[in-house]
Order: structure tokens, then C-alpha cells, then sequence
């Protein structure tokens, strides 16, 4: 179905709600949930998959790390269709802020909740079989609940159509803009904290793995409430870049508390919080990529820069981990070592705000303005 087909289903979702496409939606937010859940697993179980995959040589476990972004980026994408078919529209901002809130949710639960799982009831093994029937689950189940819709008009289009409204997206450079400032605001939490974060509570600050464990979860926590309430302060306010860039200066502050900041100076969980709450600014730009294109075209927006967020989160990842190694010459993972890795994470959130400077602003009070 081509994007404009799609543009015009929407219209009777834009006044009323759809039962049928919000029940998908739930469906969908729950497909959503537990991809972040085997997104952020891993870093509780860096021990045991080094020893089964290594951490230089292991192309299998990217594959499968590729593979979990994927439906991830998917699952995003198809969550805000339905939400835009089953939901009045003055409620997709809210519907988008609630879905991220399900995804970090999950990262949350990846961590704290598959801790004790792996090392008591069931082994790392069975944890990914588990999770991947319940997933299987999910999807079966939403595939069947989500409404079918008149396929006429998309199959009397060429194929080569549905690619059209990519053109309009991919030569607008706020379309670029609004991916690399999302994406790079991303890094911190997806690569630093949920993949990372537990080895530099570990390793760094000498945290037992327990505590470890919680308090990198408490990054994804932030992202819960951070993504409703900044998404809420933006529509409130009628401005986009303020609060992108609000969000960009918490995310420094807790980056260069974590990292320069003697252990202990903070409550515990208080700067990782900071860290995820400030990072629900990168769901910002989703609606200002949306708001910079044409409406045929708001579909492939979504999905183009859903895919320059995870490609950035899928080459940085495994570049940080060789990163880490090279700066380790060899040796244990230290404080230092993290610390120095992680200038990468404080450079990206400083040229996101830079890039977002260069956002047009698409905020309700910009359109009133004379």
C-alpha cells in the first residue's frame, strides 16, 4: 500500500476513535515491550556471552543484535500506524510518547527483571528461547487482531509509487537534521547504558552486580517518564527545539556527573535517571520530521528516520565495544578506560543540540506567531 492510500485511511481516524486499531495497538506495544527487552538483556549477561561468543570474533551474535534492532525500528513504526488509524489525531503525540514509554519500559525490565532470571530459575540459554516464543506469541496474536483494510487502491499503483514519497523525505534536509539529532541523543542510552552501563558500574565504580544491574536500569526508568512529560512540555509550551535542547543539557550534566563526579557524590539511580529522563527529548525531533514533510509523505518519515536512528545505534555499538578493548590494551576494564570511551557519548549529545539549533521550528506557537 503506497503512502498516499495510507494518508487517506487516516481520515476517519482523525475524529473518532477505532477499537480495533487501538486494541491492535496494545498488541503492538507489547511486541514493542519485549523487543527492548532482549535489546538491553545482553548487558546483564556480558559474562556468559563472552565466554560463548567472544567479544572480537562474535558475527553471530551481531547478526542477532541487528536483527533485534530491526524489530524494534519495525515494531515503532507500526505502533504509530495504528495509533494513527484507531486514535483521534490530537492524541498521536501522546499515543507516540506512550509507545516509547512501553519500548523503555521494557529496556527497564531487560535488566532488572532478567538479572535474577538468568542466574536462578532458568539459565542465559533458555532466557532467549523463552523470550523468542513470547514474542512469537505477541506477534501471532497481533497479526490476527489488527483490522484488515481495502488493498485497491495500493495494488492499482505501481510498485515503484510506494517509493515516491521517500523522495520528498530523503531531499528535505530537515529530514536529515531531525534523524541525526534523534539518533545521536539515542546513543547514550541504547549503546551507553543498556549495553555498557552494568560492566561500568562493575568495573568502574566497584558496584556489586545487583546493585549494578538496578541502577542501569534506572536510565531506561528515566526514559518512561522523560518521553510523556517532555513530549507533554512541548506541545504545552507550542515550541519543539527548547525543549530538545532542555533535554540535551540534562543529558550532559548526568553524562559528565557519571564520568567526573566521584562515586557516592549523588544518590544512587539519581543521575542515571537524569541521563533517561533528559533523553526523552530524542522523541521530539519523531514529531518534527513528521511535521517538516508533506502529508502523502508523514508515513515514510517515520520510517526513514526510525532507520537512521537504529543504523547509528547498530554501528556504534560494536565500534564502542572495539573502542573499549583498544583503549583496555589487554587489561581489565577500569573507570578510566569508561571514561574515556565515553567522550564519544558526551561529543554526540553536544552536536545534537548543535543540529537542533538548526531545526525549524514546527511548534503550535510558531504557526500563531506574526
Amino acid at each position: 500500500m503506497n503512502a498516499t492510500a495510507i494518508s487517506a485511511q487516516r481520515v476517519p481516524a482523525a475524529s473518532a476513535f477505532h477499537a480495533a486499531f487501538v486494541v491492535a495497538w496494545a498488541f503492538c506495544l507489547l511486541f514493542y515491550f519485549m523487543e527492548y527487552v532482549v535489546r538491553s538483556a545482553p548487558s546483564v549477561m556480558l559474562p556468559e556471552l563472552t565466554r560463548a561468543f567472544g567479544l572480537s570474533v562474535s558475527w553471530i551474535a551481531g547478526i542477532g543484535r541487528l536483527m533485534q534492532g530491526a524489530g524494534a525500528a519495525f515494531a515503532f513504526v507500526g505502533a504509530v500506524y495504528l495509533a494513527a488509524h484507531g486514535l483521534p489525531a490530537r492524541y498521536l503525540a501522546t499515543a507516540i510518547g506512550f509507545t516509547q514509554c512501553f519500548g523503555m519500559l521494557g529496556g527497564a525490565a531487560g535488566q532488572f527483571a532478567a538479572a535474577p532470571l538468568i542466574h536462578g530459575a532458568i539459565d542465559w540459554q533458555q532466557f532467549w528461547l523463552y523470550s523468542g516464543v513470547v514474542i512469537l506469541v505477541i506477534a501471532v496474536t497481533m497479526f490476527i487482531a489488527t483490522p484488515r483494510e481495502d488493498q485497491t487502491q495500493g495494488s492499482k499503483a505501481g510498485i515503484w509509487s510506494t517509493f515516491v514519497p521517500y523522495r520528498t523525505v530523503l531531499t528535505n534536509p530537515q529530514s536529515y537534521l531531525c534523524g541525526l539529532c534523534a539518533g545521536l541523543l539515542f546513543l547514550p542510552t541504547t549503546v551507553g547504558a543498556m549495553t555498557w552501563g552494568v560492566s561500568l558500574m562493575e568495573h568502574g565504580w566497584h558496584v556489586d552486580y545487583v546493585h549494578a544491574v538496578d541502577r542501569a536500569a534506572s536510565v531506561a526508568m528515566g526514559w518512561v517518564f522523560g518521553c510523556p512529560i517532555l513530549g507533554y512540555l512541548a506541545d504545552h509550551i507550542g515550541r519543539r527545539k527548547p525543549v530538545v535542547l532542555a533535554g540535551a543539557a540534562l543529558m550532559l550534566a548526568a553524562m559528565l556527573g557519571i564520568n567526573y563526579l566521584p562515586p557516592g557524590t549523588f544518590p544512587p539511580y539519581v543521575l542515571g535517571f537524569v541521563l533517561g529522563f533528559g533523553s526523552g527529548a530524542a522523541m521530539i525531533p519523531y514529531s518534527t520530521i513528521k511535521e517538516v514533510n508533506p502529508d502523502h509523505a508523514k508515513g515514510s518519515a517515520t520510517g526513514a528516520m526510525n532507520f537512521l536512528v537504529f543504523v547509528m545505534s547498530a554501528l556504534v555499538g560494536p565500534a564502542f565495544g572495539w573502542l573499549l578493548q583498544r583503549l583496555a590494551g589487554g587489561a581489565a576494564l577500569s573507570l578510566d578506560v569508561f571514561v574515556k570511551a565515553d567522550s564519544v557519548f558526551v561529543a554526540a549529545i553536544v552536536i545534537a543540540a548543535m543540529l537542533a539549533l538548526f531545526l525549524k521550528e514546527t511548534g503550535s506557537a510558531a504557526h500563531k506567531a506574526p
